[in-house]
């Protein structure tokens, strides 16, 4: 989740047979109730691929482009229905500010926030602070689903960004990397935005850590991270590396979006998704399939998965236990940019020839129709893990059984034993996850047992509703320091 993964929009399932209109039309209907983000990823790059299957063919995007209206029309009926916490921000201006406008975490989020505020009136303006001199496919559609909502979208530099700052009653800095913006743009008037800047920070790699960044930090009116270690670890490392203090900081875990917990809980959706994505990878449906969902990187650890996965396989066949037969599915696969670790990746499946065992898949936002497919999920991100990790929550909505890494967010998302077992980081991990993946494959009741209560957890605390609310009351808070907070300054 979030960080949940990201990128480009999969649309490569097939139709084998005529008598697959009744799956095209659930189709639809599930492209409906996606979220709005999702919908337009759905549009706008084609392609999964498969290790040993080439999947192609009309997946009824011409009929479902209509639709796209009447899943904001719905999205927004829904949001109506429930009182929003952010009723608050009213006619209240806001500048969101945005390193980047991609398929990614980072900037889909901050999307999302500025679609929460525009449902309850709020002024809502977007700037882009690193966009290519050519047309961007990505860009443009994206700019014009914030349009279409209301947000108003200009350039990042010039009097109209200066003017809107510094009239806002709250600026939203999206991401570490955005604070070059301050120096860049406003100048001279930086001291005058501080005391209403929220810095939104979803990072937690070490390169991020640069006083060019962050060296506002301290004089903003608050830091909104996604999960608890690592606001401790943003305190520890400006501390001791770059001498400065952090901000209030609130930690604000991420929730699912209403259309997709829709999706997760219609139980003839699921099955019609799970049905066409396994007849697209051209596995059975007593087959168990274990995806690892996250862009393809060392840091994500597929890599490990991989070698996890082989060692269970051996230990299947040296045990000779009865288990249907084990898939793996790597979803965030990028053979278009030929990266060094991707064809390692590859050539270990070859080298072990597990070919009709592993599956890549295209990067992709439409998550959804593989966790219907899927029977658990790996979160394996290395080092100190994801910084949240959205897909852990998603999963867990399907029902999912979680097997993630002892780091990061996803400690404090899988209660480990209850919904989901957690191993090491790095290669002392390799074994254990090995073990995990066997014990969930020979005990199918543990594994019903675990995905429940993991649904169980989502509908506690980790619903669109639930992230509204920690979201409203560290605005509220913001709002108040803004009115109080005397400007500060770094020379």
């Amino acid at each position: 989740m979030a960080k949940h993964a990201a990128a480009a929009a999969s649309a490569g399932w097939s139709h084998h047979h005529n008598n697959h209109h009744l799956q095209k039309r659930w189709l639809l209907v599930f492209l409906l109730m996606l979220t709005v983000s999702t919908v337009i990823a759905f549009f706008i790059r084609p392609g999964y691929d498969s290790c040993d299957r080439n999947v192609s063919g009309d997946n009824g995007i011409g009929s479902a482009r209509s639709a796209i209206q009447a899943a904001q029309k719905r999205a927004s009926q829904i949001a109506a229905a429930n009182a929003s916490p952010l009723t608050f921000m009213k006619s209240k201006i806001v500048l969101l500010v945005s390193h980047e406008l991609s398929l990614s975490g980072g900037p889909l989020l901050l999307m999302e926030l500025a679609f929460l505020l525009r449902s309850v009136g709020a002024e809502v303006y977007w700037i882009t602070i690193m966009k290519p001199s050519e047309t961007d496919e990505v860009i443009y559609s994206l700019e014009h689903k914030m349009l279409d909502r209301g947000v108003q979208v200009f350039s990042a530099k010039g009097k109209e960004a200066i003017d809107t700052a510094l009239r806002a009653d709250l600026v939203v800095l999206n991401t570490a990397v955005a604070g070059k913006w301050l120096d860049a743009v406003l100048k001279e008037d930086v001291h005058r935005v501080l005391p209403k800047v929220l810095w939104w920070i979803h990072e937690m790699r070490g390169h991020y850590f640069k006083l060019d960044y962050v060296k506002h930090l301290p004089f903003v009116a608050g830091a909104m991270i996604d999960s608890h270690v690592t606001a401790e670890y943003w305190k520890t490392r400006t501390q001791e590396h770059l001498k400065i203090k952090m901000p209030e900081t609130y930690v604000v875990h991420l929730g699912n979006s209403k259309e997709l917990m829709q999706v997760a809980e219609d139980r003839v959706a699921k099955r019609v998704l799970r049905e066409h994505v396994r007849e697209s990878l051209g596995v059975h449906d007593e087959d168990l399939l274990i995806a690892l969902i996250n862009s393809v990187s060392r840091g994500k650890g597929q890599d490990l998965f991989l070698r996890s996965f082989y060692e269970a396989l051996q230990l299947i066949k040296e045990k000779k236990m009865q288990v249907p037969p084990l898939h793996a599915v790597i979803v965030g696969s990028d053979m278009g940019a030929q990266t060094k670790f991707e064809t390692e990746l590859r050539d270990y499946v070859m080298q072990k020839k597990i070919q009709d065992r592993v599956h890549f898949v295209n990067k992709t936002l439409t998550v959804a129709p593989y966790l219907a497919a899927i029977d658990v999920l790996v979160q394996n991100s290395q080092a100190r893990g994801e910084c949240f990790g959205r897909i852990t929550i998603e999963a867990m909505a399907f029902q999912l059984p979680i097997l993630g890494t002892d780091a990061g967010g996803t400690k404090e998302i899988v209660v480990n034993g209850t919904t989901g077992i957690l191993h090491p980081v790095g290669k002392e991990g390799v074994t254990p996850l090995a073990k995990n993946i066997v014990k969930l494959a020979t005990h199918v009741e543990r594994r019903l047992t675990i995905g429940k209560r993991g649904y169980e957890r989502v509908k506690e605390r980790f619903l669109e509703q639930h992230m509204a609310e920690r979201i409203a009351g560290v605005l509220k808070e913001v709002l108040r320091k803004s009115k109080t907070k005397s400007p500060g300054h770094i020379g």
